[in-house]
């Protein structure tokens, strides 16, 4: 019930104008989300920096629906590649394949998403490939690999694995033996019984093992969480394993767990904010929340967290 509630919600144009114009709204926004203009996402991108965090840049959106949104898309995130060289900015790029026009024009999708890795290559920074939902994974993983082995884009461009699925396993594997970085997270989308593990713990314990496997494999990747027991069992492991505090990275949300972000760096640790900006912020949060709605609670907590 509360899922189909959050959905009808993301699709409510009164509804979307009430929320973007309310108190509410804008708190959560701005907590949440770095404003919708490029100029707001740097900003808050400098301040990040400024605590010794670096950060991944989000532009809200997914599912275009023709080209020409699909490259203005990109033409977007050539110029935060640009802003982030020029000013000497600590941070790289996100994005989704559907954002680039995967649904539209896979070739497209492919020239799009290939000229902004050439361009962080040239600029020495990174890509990274966002994982949507189950129909997307093996196009995605399919997609990272092929670009990742053209010449100049080894270690440039990489992925997202979702522990809640039942193939990560065996994907994380696969990414390793091309030497491709991956986000590893627990997953937000609501994925049936037949491929994905049901219940937190399920989910949390193939977290710790893929982790495990990460960290060791000598490649740099990001663990993606806040649940403060899996943070500490990954410090626990990789002091026990001898692995070097800078040899891999914690990541967490703009606005989430900040105390916990400050303290993994004073700690010695890496820490990178993955910071979402745009006008889409409305419908990307009820949608992300209607996908798992117990983010709702969690949501409602870190309101009231430093």
């Amino acid at each position: 019930m509360l899922r189909a509630l959050l959905i009808y919600l993301s699709e409510s144009r009164s509804l979307r104008a009430v929320a973007e114009r309310s108190s509410l709204g804008q708190r959560v926004s701005a907590r949440f989300v770095a404003g919708t203009q490029v100029e707001d996402v740097l900003r808050a991108t400098r301040a990040v920096n400024q605590l010794g965090q670096s950060v991944s840049i989000d532009n809200l959106g997914e599912n275009v629906t023709n080209a020409e949104e699909a490259r203005a898309s990109a033409a977007l995130y050539h110029r935060l590649l640009d802003d982030i060289a020029s000013q000497g900015l600590n941070g790289n790029i996100s994005l989704k394949l559907t954002h680039m026009g995967l649904d539209v024009d896979e070739s497209l999708a492919r020239e799009l998403v290939s000229g902004l890795v050439a361009k962080a290559a040239a600029l020495k920074s990174f890509v990274r490939v966002d994982m949507e939902g189950s129909p997307y994974t093996q196009r995605t993983l399919d997609f990272v690999r092929k670009l990742h082995g053209q010449p100049g884009n080894r270690g440039v461009v990489g992925t997202v694995i979702q522990s809640y699925l039942y193939r990560s396993e065996a994907d994380v594997y696969n990414l390793l033996g091309d030497g491709i970085r991956i986000r590893l997270c627990k997953g937000a989308y609501q994925e049936p019984p037949e491929i994905a593990f049901q219940k937190k713990s399920d989910v949390d314990g193939n977290y710790v093992k893929l982790m495990k496997i990460l960290v060791k494999s000598g490649i740099y990747h990001g663990l993606a969480t806040h649940d403060e027991s899996i943070i500490n069992e990954a410090k626990r492991f990789a002091l026990r394993e001898n692995i070097a505090r800078d040899a891999f990275e914690f990541q967490m949300l703009h606005g989430i767990r900040r105390d916990l972000q400050q303290s993994l760096v004073r700690e010695g640790w890496r820490m990178r904010v993955y910071i979402p900006f745009g006008t889409e912020w409305y419908p990307y949060l009820m949608r992300r929340l209607a996908e798992r709605p117990a983010n709702v609670f969690f949501i409602l907590k870190n309101l009231l967290r430093a």
